[in-house]
């Protein structure tokens, strides 16, 4: 072993690498990755996010030692398309970009499938055979996958759940995940999704180039908003079953679905190393800032985490979310401004109310969308409220968070977005602008 032969014994023990994790000790090899002899007999493999030579801060590779190694597996055969809802452009189904403000009633709950098939794309852009855009999607499952395994060759998926708990079984560990928690599942982890107290629907962003990570904090700081501290990755764990097993492995591959199957369990990964992993994080733990002066902050303040574009400053994709949190601002029109954006924003709930929306129709489960320059902002109830109010201390969210997925791209909604889930609100303007009054008063113009 490549180790150095120290005078003096050293009594601690420690963490092995800074991002590692073994079932049984011993699993992982000492100071090399690939020994012509694996500890316990375990293949070695390695699971790439990056180009081996990207830039060292970017790079994201992982070592797994494993029963057997992935690519033990029969032939991949495409699925029947009417199976499953991810397909983002056929002949049959297209985006639809439109201008019009969207807003969607909340999405139903489907027990009837499992995580793979209930998984429906909403909106999006850009093309994941080139790496390039991202994908938003509804899931909504009622039944535990069996013996399978699901990974996404397109992308990293951010899953936002709404209602229900996922037992999210990875290679690399498991992970539970509850509404106001987020996790990231990397493009090209394996995983199986099971549903312990029932049903489930939730929210997913899905990034077709890089990967996502914090965003800078500059004049902030070294310590706000979410912090690195707080994300929570899986330890390793592997089921150990020495008969033959079918199992099922799908895979979505440019936003189709193809499945193979293999005599072996997936989840079969003893020992691993690296920075490419699954993780969650409790959105409680984010410290909110804002303006303890006047006037309201650009919402980038709100941001959990980014997908940047190649562009500094610019994201594919950021999540940020609007938790509870005190607004305190002087002689401030509180809620947020009226905008017109060059980003597009898809916002959801995952409880409560948003208090830019306070005249009802943005409700849990339901989303918005406002495309690029199409203008938007509160509600008439919510401008006559916040112009009229009080400027009292005061704390909003409290029971609610809702959340945004913002783009640089313009983005197209899907056939299953505009029309077939049958859940766009076309009184959306109506209710919410069309309302609004005229208030100005022109000092110029006699009376």
């Amino acid at each position: 072993m490549p180790v150095t032969n120290f005078s003096h014994p050293d009594p601690y023990s420690y963490q092995t690498g800074f991002d590692s994790s073994e079932a049984i000790e011993g699993a992982l090899p000492i100071g090399q990755n690939s020994p012509q002899k694996a500890p316990y007999g375990l293949y070695a493999e390695k699971l790439s996010g990056t180009a081996f030579t990207a830039p060292r801060h970017e790079n994201k590779q992982t070592w797994v030692y494993r029963i057997l190694p992935a690519a033990a597996h029969e032939k991949f055969v495409v699925e029947d398309a009417d199976s499953y809802h991810t397909r983002m452009t056929t002949e049959t189904h297209k985006l639809h970009h439109i201008p019009n403000q969207l807003r969607w009633n909340p999405f139903d709950l489907d027990e009837k499938v499992d995580w793979v098939h209930g998984l429906h794309l909403v909106a999006g852009s850009g093309d994941p055979t080139l790496k390039q855009g991202l994908g938003i999607l509804l899931y909504a499952a009622g039944k535990d996958m069996g013996k399978e395994a699901f990974y996404s060759a397109d992308g990293d998926f951010l899953i936002v759940p709404q209602h229900g708990v996922l037992d999210i079984q990875t290679e690399l560990g498991r992970i539970i995940l509850r509404p106001s928690e987020i996790a990231v599942i990397p493009r090209g982890v394996r995983y199986r999704v099971t549903l312990p107290n029932g049903p489930v629907r939730g929210y997913i962003c899905e990034l077709y180039q890089g990967h996502y990570q914090l965003p800078e904090l500059g004049p902030i700081g070294s310590n706000c908003l979410a912090n690195a501290r707080d994300f929570q990755a899986p330890v390793a764990a592997f089921d150990d079953e020495e008969e033959p097993t079918e199992y099922r492995l799908f895979s979505k591959f440019n936003n189709s679905l193809f499945s193979a199957r293999q005599n072996h369990t997936p989840f079969d990964v003893v020992a691993w190393h690296g920075n490419y992993y699954p993780f969650k994080y409790d959105l409680g733990r984010f410290n909110t800032i804002g303006s303890v002066s006047f006037d309201h902050p650009d919402p980038s303040i709100y941001t959990v985490l980014t997908g940047p574009s190649d562009h500094v400053g610019t994201a594919i994709a950021d999540f940020v979310i609007f938790p509870p949190r005190w607004l305190v601002a002087e002689n401030t029109f509180r809620p947020p401004w009226y905008h017109r954006n060059t980003m597009s924003e898809f916002m959801g709930l995952i409880c409560g109310n948003y208090d830019a929306k306070t005249g009802g129709g943005f409700r849990p489960a339901g989303a918005s969308l406002h495309n690029v320059m199409s203008a938007h902002g509160p509600d008439s109830d919510a401008f006559e409220g916040a112009s009229n109010a009080e400027l009292k201390p005061n704390k909003v969210g409290d029971g609610s968070m809702a959340f945004m997925f913002e783009s640089s791209l313009m983005v197209g909604v899907s056939e299953w977005g505009l029309k077939k889930c049958e859940k766009v609100q076309e009184e959306y303007n109506d209710h919410s602008w069309t309302p609004l009054k005229r208030h100005f008063v022109n000092p110029n113009k006699k009376v």
